[in-house]
């Protein structure tokens, strides 16, 4: 049953974000509360049920009704019409009416029907007696003391719903989306019906089309302003209601106020100066008599009844007309915006940049400081939340069915999220000093923290636990690793188990690891509680039977071997993990498991061991290698690619040992039925024991995680097998460096792989199971390759990774040694040094600073000497430790002294350098553009260092249901059911938003896929609603600038140029390539891609000049990355050739369809379609300048004497570009192979046809202004030809994909 708060409670969950998505905007069924962390409270029971009313009683409503019809009467007798599914939430209605312009300012209200107030998380279709056309009644309730503070915050918030302050700061889960400031209103055009509309070409008219971009945006361009990365919207002018909304100092209300229903006081300024005193009362809001000097809490006006008001707004609507008008139109603006921007994000997303802003005051927000959690424990209606209790209950809910499952799934994300958001803030506490220790005389690193039932340390070796392995790098290393570990063991997920939740953030210099806490653990010490494990790294041991049983199970899985080892008395005891692990029983009863940084098999690469040699290519390669810690394992995914290699191998011997035995048995020599069955179990063994399969009679592979842990013994029974699990840590080394770092080169040398930073390349490296330490080896063998040419993108991604990373390492030690006053200080002192042409000594500290040092005796220095130690850097000092930690960490010798030997000899990108650094380290910086080669004056000064923030790690939670669809529907698309794969895609995107509210990157993986196939059937304005969506949530998730919002750019203005909205196609596309320009630089192989998308659209636009350009470079671009005789650039040359064609340079033409035609010839052959196609166009260009050529000697002949008529040209249709737009961005209707190779002949008949129409007309203008002698294109009978080869000729994939400019993935 709802309490008086009902409405409060929906409020509190959108006030600290008050844009949610109103039910309008939910298309297909997408409804649903968004909570604080974006998770939606939808669920989709089973349909084919009647409801059934809380009493039990069954209702009139089917559940599996599709929409049902209902009325709200709002305070006021106005009445509302609503349709919602019958499995909808009552508390859908609650938000649908805080979204409505006219009563989103309402948050204390019950919802009623028949007189009975409802519970909020009932379904419609369980409310007794409710039918189509029942009424529902908004009733407004008293107010409480917190029901009133969260009506105030939530109306403050409606007052900056549009100021961009909290995305750019990082605060209440808000970040940037910049996607609206480039469509200006085009995308998802609505028309007056309110149906999408498909604009026509008279829409918008090719001549009245902007085709210039910025000049830095243009190919060639050198400048990378950085102050053009962030526009700020036209119309996005802040509309002030209020001067001043506080609290009253006569708060709180005396005892005599609190009896007649007062619970607070409000001063307020109005726009038009006057200053009004307001009680917050019970019943609602009125004004007071209470000056700043007398207390006088008697309403303003008795008699008047009108200024009681339940609703802060409603009362100053009354007494501010500034206030009413400014307030809807505010609320318009809000409305009117893509729902996406205003939704919470689940996790904070940080800026790198942000423009500056002028602080605002903000009274409200200032008192949550003065009342903030830090401090002291945060509360939560009286309690504090007990973090372990709410992860571990939520792991053990029940998942019978799928509607339990999808449950279950979405309350793990829900309190997983919350959990993420405490510890991060938290962890800065901690950092910021605002946190007692609970052992607060230890040394800083030492200390520990209790906050929020989360516990907190550093990630040092506070008690030399790793003093063997490394010390505190050591320790940095394991908190990575232990996150793997609990993540691998979560995704198994077996019952019984409990892991602690974990998140890493990295803060100011310093790593704070922050866990739930096991109950009791803090009373007792953890000798006492480990029941299962070691905790001196295997010297003392013990073991338990019930945890053996837990991890047995997970030992498939995971690929571990179960194992004896020998404990202090040399007993021997069974481990089914590694010795470090260690397994506590709480208070609770609940079996822990911890200390997972060692759950996968350690990398022999760079952990040399007395008396081993690994396989022939590591040693060629120079391994093994010391590192700077002994923890150094393999990734879970280069496991997993390790057994299905060695099970393919498996697959093979078997094979090869069964025919030869086949072989034997032909030749004669013959065996009885028992000898055939000893032969097969032989031959079984035999391959088994080959591979390395620690089960003789079937394929298992498992490692023995113990094998080269320095203290553990073991007993004469696991000698045998030890030798086998050395061979297997042996083959694992070698197989990361003979195939997949291979394949790895391999796949980005033909385009399969396209990072464009430090981050995709660091996806794309973990996809391949190669840990980042190997980033310098890769470098090493890119520059020893015979095709090192084509991965020159890829060599420069990676030494400005290993520059990075290693100035990160040398940054984090940097801040630990300053004080917080002169952080922005050190910070841009230390970029300086880093990034900056000018050859700064020392650093410019501040005049009082320099007076303290002079005058040290006289008064106290504003900073401690022992903390200028920062300002001695120099720029030679820091490349000094640069170059030795690169060689120390990666085995990269960089052999640099400064960035400017850096830039020229790697060809790298100092705007490139300070994304990645800012991005790792944490460091927001100004907007503003930077002169990073000026040697006389220092690039950053300390204002333009605005903040740190955090970077955190944490579990990232599954939903497998939904990824087993998505799954599915992949696979129907590949084999061309499009139909079914559209439907589960779709069901996939429902059960994604279900678990993770709309804003998540799976989200945006459907969104994509369905806006792709969309698109294919032709439905363009559904494929722009779901691809705008997935560009809004790739920015808001990723970042506005990561390679993948970049991409969605790109793919969104595809659609808009199918759509006829040029303009609209220009400016994305635009906006993507000055993105990419910042990211990654002009030259990769994926601005190629871009730039053919640009040069094809203003093509269309006729502009034909400014098309060249941009073509030109994507032909520049292929012929490096791809090579001069690639079929990518051969379909470059031929589309130069068709835009010079369109301006009538014939010359220019011939030439680039020449080149074209030689690679398909010496590529395909004569007799391939696109050879004769190729041969046909350089026919007729050949023609076509011949023509031009005899016009003009023609005109200079005559002189003005010439009769002739202005050559007229031909531009290619829009079908024409589209199919060519198709081609390049490597989109194909993904058939049944019969009706794709059909299809794809008919499009290239179509095609070529087309084109030679086209030119048809452009001969038949020639000829018409005198010039004879015409060299036919064999007229009808050409087109003839072509159509009956294309008829007769089957397209062959392998070709028709090699024109593919660049792969870009589904």
């Amino acid at each position: 049953m709802v309490s008086k708060g009902a409405g409060t409670e929906i409020g509190s969950a959108a006030s600290n974000h008050p844009g949610k998505e109103t039910a309008d905007n939910w298309a297909d069924s997408e409804r649903g509360v968004a909570l604080p962390n974006g998770t939606s409270t939808k669920m989709t029971p089973p349909t084919g049920s009647a409801g059934t009313a809380a009493n039990g009683t069954e209702t009139n409503i089917d559940a599996s009704q599709a929409t049902l019809h209902i009325k709200v009467q709002l305070p006021g007798s106005d009445i509302i019409d609503l349709q919602l599914p019958p499995q909808e939430m009552v508390q859908e209605i609650a938000r649908v009416l805080m979204e409505r312009e006219d009563t989103c300012h309402r948050t204390c209200f019950s919802i009623q029907h028949d007189g009975n107030i409802l519970d909020n998380f009932a379904e419609l279709a369980s409310i007794e007696g409710l039918k189509d056309g029942s009424v529902f009644r908004v009733v407004e309730e008293p107010y409480t003391i917190r029901e009133a503070r969260l009506h105030i915050r939530h109306i403050q918030d409606l007052l900056k719903s549009l100021d961009l302050g909290d995305a750019y700061n990082g605060i209440e889960c808000n970040s940037l989306s910049f996607l609206s400031s480039f469509s200006e209103g085009d995308i998802g055009e609505t028309s007056t019906s309110g149906k999408r509309k498909r604009r026509s070409v008279s829409d918008q008219p090719l001549d009245t089309v902007e085709c210039s971009p910025p000049e830095c945006i243009l190919p060639g361009a050198k400048d990378r302003p950085l102050s053009l990365l962030q526009p700020m919207a036209m119309d996005n002018k802040h509309l002030q209601c209020l001067k001043s909304l506080m609290m009253n100092g006569w708060n709180p209300p005396p005892g005599n106020r609190k009896m007649r229903g007062d619970l607070m006081y409000l001063n307020v300024i109005t726009m038009e100066d006057r200053h009004i005193s307001i009680t917050a009362s019970t019943r609602g809001f009125f004004i007071n008599q209470s000056t700043a000097v007398e207390f006088n809490p008697k309403p303003d006006n008795p008699n008047n009844p009108n200024l009681l008001c339940h609703s802060l707004v409603d009362l100053l609507n009354q007494i501010s007309p500034i206030f009413k008008k400014n307030f809807a139109a505010l609320q318009k603006k809000r409305t009117n915006s893509h729902p996406f921007t205003r939704l919470a994000t689940p996790l904070q997303t940080y800026s790198w940049i942000i423009p500056h802003k002028p602080h605002t005051i903000d009274f409200v927000r200032a008192e949550n400081v003065y009342t903030s959690p830090i401090c002291h424990e945060e509360h939560i209606s009286g309690q504090i939340r007990d973090w372990n209790e709410e992860l571990q209950i939520t792991r053990e809910m029940p998942s019978q069915n799928p509607m339990q499952q999808l449950m279950k799934e979405q309350t793990i994300f829900k309190v997983s999220s919350d959990f993420v958001a405490a510890a991060i803030s938290g962890a800065m506490a901690v950092v910021d000093g605002s946190i007692i220790a609970i052992n607060p005389g230890e040394y800083i690193k030492m200390q520990m923290f209790v906050w929020n039932n989360i516990f907190f340390s550093f990630g040092f070796d506070i008690r030399e636990n790793f003093k063997e392995s490394g010390g505190d790098h050591a320790a940095y290393a394991a908190s990575s690793s232990d996150l793997k570990g609990i993540q691998a063991y979560s995704d198994v997920n077996v019952e019984g188990l409990h892991l602690l939740g974990t998140v890493i953030v990295d803060y100011r210099g310093y790593r704070v690891v922050a866990q739930s806490i096991i109950p009791g653990i803090l009373e007792q010490e953890q000798e006492q509680n480990v029941v299962y494990g070691s905790i001196d790294f295997g010297k003392d041991v013990t073991s338990h039977h019930e945890y053996v049983g837990l991890l047995i199970k997970t030992s498939k899985p995971l690929r571990i071997q179960k194992h004896m080892i020998l404990n202090e008395m040399d007993q021997p005891i069974m481990l089914c993990s590694s010795v470090d692990c260690k397994g506590i029983v709480g208070n609770d009863g609940r079996r822990y498991f911890l200390d997972l940084f060692r759950t996968f098999p350690p990398d022999l690469n760079y952990l040399p061991i007395a008396g081993e040699e690994l396989h022939g290519e590591c040693q060629r390669l120079g391994f093994p290698k010391e590192y700077r810690h002994k923890l150094c394992s393999v990734r879970p995914e280069l496991v997993e690619n390790f057994v299905q290699y060695k099970n393919i191998q498996f697959s093979e011997l078997l094979k090869e040992k069964m025919r030869r035995r086949k072989s034997l048995m032909e030749d004669g020599e013959g065996t009885t039925e028992t000898n055939d069955y000893i032969s097969d179990a032989e031959v079984m063994k035999a391959t088994c024991q080959e591979v390395g399969s620690i089960n003789e009679g079937i394929f298992d592979i498992r490692f023995n995680l113990n094998v080269y842990a320095p203290d553990v013994r073991f007993p004469e029974c696991e000698l045998e097998s030890l030798k086998v699990q050395k061979r297997l840590m042996k083959d694992i080394a070698d197989f990361v460096v003979s195939v997949q770092i291979p394949s790895f080169i391999k796949d980005c040398e033909g385009h399969v792989l396209m990072p464009a930073d430090g981050a995709t390349m660091t996806d794309a490296l973990h996809k391949y199971g190669i840990n980042i330490r190997y980033i310098g080896k890769i470098t090493q063998l890119i520059s020893q390759s015979e095709n090192k040419q084509y991965l020159e993108h890829i060599s420069r991604l990676l030494i400005g990774e290993i520059i990075t990373r290693v100035a990160k390492h040398v940054v984090v030690l940097y801040q630990q040694n300053v004080e917080i006053s002169a952080l922005s200080l050190a910070i841009s002192h230390f970029l300086n040094c880093f990034l900056s042409s000018h050859n700064n000594g020392a650093a410019h500290l501040l005049p009082g600073e320099l007076a303290s040092r002079k005058k040290r005796n006289k008064r106290k220095m504003r900073i401690p000497e022992n903390d200028l130690a920062w300002a001695s850097l120099t720029r030679t000092e820091l490349w000094k430790q640069i170059n030795s930690e690169a060689v120390e960490s990666f085995d990269y010798a960089l052999a640099c002294d400064g960035v400017d030997q850096a830039v020229d000899k790697f060809s790298l990108q100092k705007v490139s350098l300070l994304r990645e650094f800012c991005l790792k380290a944490g460091i927001q910086i100004l907007l503003r553009d930077y002169n990073f080669d000026n040697r006389h004056k220092p690039t950053f000064t300390e204002d333009d260092i605005l903040n740190t923030f955090p970077v955190f790690k944490h579990i990232i939670v599954k939903s497998k249901d939904a990824e087993r669809v998505y799954q599915r529907a992949q696979m129907n698309i590949q084999k061309g059911n499009i139909k079914n794969g559209f439907e589960l895609l779709k069901e996939s995107l429902n059960l994604f938003k279900n678990v993770f509210g709309p804003l998540h990157l799976d989200v945006c993986a459907c969104l994509h896929m369905l806006a792709q196939l969309n698109y294919i059937i032709d439905d363009i304005p559904e494929a722009i609603k779901n691809q705008q969506k997935a560009v809004i949530i790739s920015e808001r998730i990723l970042g506005f600038d990561h390679p993948n919002t970049i991409r969605e750019y790109v793919r969104l203005g595809l659609y808009c140029f199918a759509n006829n909205q040029n303009a609209t196609a220009l400016r994305l596309l635009y906006r993507a390539r000055q993105l990419m320009l910042t990211v990654c630089g002009e030259d990769h192989p994926e601005v190629a891609v871009l730039d053919i998308n640009i040069g094809l659209v203003l093509q269309t636009a006729l502009d034909y000049d400014l098309a060249i350009r941009f073509l030109q470079k994507g032909l520049e671009l292929n012929i490096k990355y791809s090579g001069p005789q690639a079929l990518q650039t051969a379909l470059s040359y031929h589309l130069l050739a068709q835009v010079n064609a369109s301006k009538a340079d014939f010359r220019a033409a011939m030439q680039h369809e020449k080149q074209a035609y030689i690679i398909y010839r010496d590529r395909l052959g004569e007799t391939h379609l696109k050879t004769k196609g190729s041969s046909e166009f350089l026919k007729h260009f050949t023609q076509q300048a011949v023509n031009l050529q005899r016009t003009m000697n023609e005109i200079y002949k005559n002189g003005s004497n010439a009769n002739l008529s202005p050559v007229q040209t031909t531009s290619q249709s829009k079908k024409m570009t589209l199919d060519q737009l198709n081609i390049i961005n490597g989109i194909v209707l993904m058939e049944t192979r019969k009706s794709a190779l059909e299809k794809a002949t008919e499009q290239m008949r179509n095609l070529i046809l087309e084109e030679i129409h086209a030119s048809q007309r452009l001969t038949k203008s020639l000829v018409g202004n005198g010039v004879d002698d015409q060299i036919l294109v064999n007229g009808s009978e050409a087109s003839r030809e072509i159509v009956h080869n294309a008829e007769k000729t089957l397209i062959n994939d392998e070709a028709e994909t090699g024109c593919v400019a660049s792969k870009v993935s589904v």
